[in-house]
């Protein structure tokens, strides 16, 4: 399977509402599955044209069970049903504007479970480009969620700068785009058409700002949904080398594998942002994805700390150290789901974090340390549990808000 579903399928629970079948997101690449046998004994399956012609009735809940199984069936198969009965779904549920779909959360999981039980994928998404599918596919399903008017709800974007938060005000449709234009340096990078050439994503989101429909309303779901349906689809098919490919941010760049797992936080902290601000219960990513961004962050937290050096905002090294030897480090221990150990080096962005030469530890929630990497806590309120060299741990702590940008 090569991108995210848009919600249930046909698995021993399918859910509906308002009468309406969930069903798997449409496959893009039919021809990446082998058919099945049929059953000895059973009867020929419908023509094409047949399937074709029941998606409207299968949309109403109005075909006979045999019918609907045999739709079903074919949709996990046929791209272009797939999508015209995804099309189907949407105009039907606008008639049941009126229920709201609280998703069950592990819907998905039971899902991907049965689709690929059946018949399992010879292009599967890369465990590097996980969390970008999972992060992305959860925040589609807060949306589709959400009432019209709760797109117009006020939402602040905080961040740091220098040694102060800063915020920005703007919608639930304004979050949207902003992770539509910044998605796009990633489109950008593997091939992709983007209609921004802005290079940073401060820029590329004021530009998508100002070229959007003001205000920005529930419409931007539909090209950023397909924008991450693309990319996701595009890396599985590119092969390994893809991993490595830069991806530019304008003054800094990271791998391809980086850079989608640095998407994949951005897009669960704003989710969460969303979520906060329409009322809607929102859980952090898997313990296994969570792991993987703050291992980003904290592979990042030398750099930071060396240029927030270079601009006076930190007290200087204290000692030389060569290339991959070891230096001073600070023990970052973090709890929780997707925590860990990271030792990490303060002299040196090129020194190693030796535990042997740890001066400092400090202890932090996994989530309260995706929170301070965000933006959205203050450095001085962070880590519940601080050990040894003061200045190394306010260093390490302010160069952690510091990774945080619109």
């Amino acid at each position: 399977m090569t991108g995210p579903l848009d919600g249930g399928g046909p698995d021993e629970g399918r859910e509906e509402v308002g009468g309406v079948p969930r069903i798997p997101s449409p496959r893009r690449a039919a021809d990446n599955y082998e058919a099945l046998p049929a059953p000895e004994g059973a009867p020929p399956p419908l023509p094409h044209k047949v399937l074709q012609s029941l998606l409207g009735a299968w949309a109403l809940s109005a075909c006979s069970p045999e019918e609907t199984t045999a739709v079903e069936e074919h949709l996990t198969e046929c791209a272009p049903c797939a999508e015209e009965a995804l099309r189907l779904r949407d105009a039907v549920g606008l008639l049941h504007h009126e229920r709201d779909l609280d998703l069950d959360p592990l819907l998905r999981s039971r899902v991907l479970e049965n689709c690929l039980g059946r018949r399992p994928a010879r292009i599967p998404v890369p465990d590097w480009a996980g969390p970008y599918d999972a992060e992305t596919a959860r925040l589609d399903a807060l949306l589709r969620d959400i009432g019209d008017s709760e797109w117009h709800a006020p939402v602040r974007l905080k961040w740091f700068e220098g040694d102060r938060s800063v915020s920005r005000r703007t919608t639930v449709a304004g979050v949207i785009g902003h992770l539509q234009a910044v998605d796009g340096l990633v489109a950008t990078a593997i091939g992709l058409d983007d209609s921004l050439s802005s290079k940073t994503p401060t820029e590329r989101t004021e530009d998508h700002w100002r070229g959007a429909h003001h205000p920005p309303t529930r419409a931007v779901r539909g090209p950023w949904r397909d924008q991450a349906h693309t990319l996701i689809r595009t890396v599985s098919f590119a092969g390994r080398g893809v991993a490595e490919l830069s991806v530019s941010y304008g003054d800094f760049s990271l791998p391809l594998r980086d850079a989608l797992v640095d998407r994949a936080f951005e897009c669960w902290v704003h989710a969460d942002d969303i979520a906060n601000a329409v009322d809607y219960p929102y859980e952090p990513p898997s313990g296994a994805h969570l792991h993987g961004m703050i291992d980003l962050a904290a592979r990042l937290l030398p750099a930071a700390l060396a240029q927030r050096r270079r601009a006076g905002l930190a007290a200087p090294a204290r000692h030389l150290v060569t290339a991959g030897a070891p230096g001073r480090s600070l023990h970052l221990e973090v709890e929780g789901s997707g925590g860990g150990d990271w030792y990490i080096a303060l002299d040196s962005p090129a020194a190693v974090g030796s535990r042997d030469r740890k001066v400092a530890q400090v202890a932090l929630d996994g989530v309260e340390f995706c929170q301070l990497v965000a933006g959205h806590i203050a450095p001085e309120e962070a880590a519940a549990g601080q050990d040894g060299d003061r200045e190394a741990i306010r260093d390490v702590l302010f160069a952690a808000a510091s990774l945080s940008r619109l």
